[in-house]
C-alpha cells in the first residue's frame, strides 16, 4: 500500500532560494531507493511560512530504511529545520 510522508520544514528568512537550489541539485538522488515513488517540494504562498516535502513510498518499511540511512548526513550542511512529519496511507478507491 502506498504511503505518503509530508515533512514540514522551517526555513530561515533569506534562505528559501538556497533551499530550492539544493533540492533541485539532488532531485533524483532518492530515485534509486527501494520503494521510492516520487516527491514534491511545496513552496508556501498563502497562510503558511513552512515548506513541505511530500514523498510517496511503496510501503512504510521502504521509507524507514531510507530515513535510517539518511540520518548519517552532516547536519551542519542544512538550510532548514524539520518541524514534524505527517504520515498517510493512500486509500485505494475501487
Amino acid at each position: 500500500m502506498t504511503v505518503v510522508k509530508i515533512n514540514r520544514l522551517a526555513v530561515p528568512a533569506g534562505q528559501q532560494a538556497e533551499l530550492e537550489k539544493r533540492f533541485a541539485a539532488r532531485k533524483h538522488s532518492v530515485d534509486g531507493a527501494p520503494g521510492f515513488e516520487g516527491f514534491e517540494l511545496l513552496r508556501p504562498v498563502a497562510g503558511e511560512e513552512h515548506y513541505f516535502v511530500l514523498t510517496r513510498w511503496a510501503d512504510d518499511e521502504s521509507f524507514r530504511a531510507w530515513a535510517d540511512q539518511r540520518q548519517k548526513r552532516d547536519p551542519s550542511t542544512t538550510v532548514s529545520r524539520a518541524e514534524g512529519m505527517l504520515e498517510f496511507e493512500v486509500v485505494e478507491l475501487d
